[in-house]
């Protein structure tokens, strides 16, 4: 177990990468240590479970919509697609993980984690599933991408309080999908590295928007960080990144 300092740099600091959060989670996606038993069985009841309440939640609309939504959108090219809860049709594996997060997070019974903020980190398995089944990755990968999610999202979520700063707690899940999906494809750090800053940065809302009248979003965010998580890791496969003018953008 190791403690790391984390605080907001300035721009002229120039934080070194390897000092930044998201390259020392990356680090941790990287890492080719194998998954004990005891955890091994937990991940797979958490699969278990996830599929348990998503399937509780099939008949209600935004399920419905949201499923609609993944039919409009065909398999992405470089694999088979991933599957939907409740239908045999197979959508792009963003879109897939777009579906299954809301039917998931829909009736709010799945895990939960409660430290210095808020977390439900089974919202992991979606993105991170959806990616295998597209991929045809074993069950092995499957499981240790999926412990990187959990690592990451609790001890993130153990750590640093964004409630209290107004930001939406689904931020956390972002990063945390994102490396998860890194350890499930085996992407070398620097990938990781930067498919958890672009998903950092596109999932990152205000905690307001769980407040008022958004119809369903509250149930959408975690399902919509996924999508963006997986969506991350893409565009950093392919190499669609770019040095930023300041370090601030760039720093987690």
């Amino acid at each position: 177990m190791r403690d790391h300092a984390v605080r907001v740099h300035r721009s002229d600091e120039n934080l070194p990468r390897e000092g930044q959060l998201a390259w020392k989670m990356a680090e941790v996606a990287v890492d080719p240590v194998e998954v004990e038993a005891d955890v091994e069985e937990m991940i797979i009841n958490r699969i278990i479970d996830n599929a348990s309440v998503a399937i509780a939640s099939l008949n209600r609309a935004p399920i419905v919509s949201a499923r609609t939504q993944a039919l409009s959108h065909p398999v992405s090219t470089g694999g088979s697609g991933a599957s939907i809860f409740g239908i045999s049709q197979h959508s792009s594996p963003e879109w897939a993980a777009w579906a299954n997060g809301v039917a998931v997070r829909e009736l709010d019974y799945h895990d939960t984690f409660l430290a210095a903020d808020y977390s439900h980190p089974g919202d992991n398995i979606p993105p991170v599933l959806a990616v295998a089944e597209h991929t045809g990755r074993s069950g092995r990968d499957l499981i240790r991408g999926l412990a990187t999610g959990y690592e990451l999202q609790v001890d993130l979520v153990r750590a640093i309080c964004l409630h209290k700063h107004k930001i939406d707690h689904v931020a956390h899940l972002g990063p945390s999908a994102a490396a998860g999906i890194g350890t499930l494809l085996g992407l070398d750090t620097e990938t990781v590295f930067q498919a958890i800053g672009q998903a950092l940065h596109t999932t990152t809302a205000t905690r307001q928007s769980r407040k008022g009248e958004i119809s369903t979003w509250k149930a959408h965010a975690p399902a919509f960080a996924g999508k963006l998580a997986v969506e991350a890791a893409d565009r950093a496969m392919r190499g669609q990144t770019s040095p930023c003018r300041s370090t601030r953008a760039r720093t987690v």
